[in-house]
């Protein structure tokens, strides 16, 4: 299973990790991790090519399960992607910063 833990997660993310929202475009605006970018599941496959090579990418969801698809494929597929465990709903359930709106990064 390709899957690593909040805290984990947090650690990476604050070092400038690449991470891959894949919710909905509705989803994402109510709020997302700070400089997450929004690739929803199903139009995953047309930016594979467009993913590092080297070093992990994050995927995170709302809960963790799409994510872990989304992961699984990436991985299959050449890229070094794991699901954050718990997804944005973990994320908030510890304190952690979102961002609201369109933009991947906070102000």
């Amino acid at each position: 299973m390709r899957e690593v833990d909040r805290a984990s997660f947090a650690a990476a993310q604050r070092d400038g990790a690449v991470v891959i929202d894949v919710r909905e475009p509705y989803e994402y605006v109510t709020g997302h991790v700070p400089g997450a970018r929004l690739v929803p599941v199903g139009q995953l496959a047309g930016l594979v090519g467009e993913l590092p090579r080297t070093g992990r990418v994050y995927m995170i969801c709302a809960t963790g399960n799409r994510s872990l698809a989304a992961a699984d494929y990436l991985a299959a597929n050449g890229v070094d992607a794991w699901s954050v465990a718990g997804g944005t709903l973990a994320w908030l359930r510890h304190g952690n910063p979102v961002v609201q709106g369109m933009r991947a990064l906070a102000a």
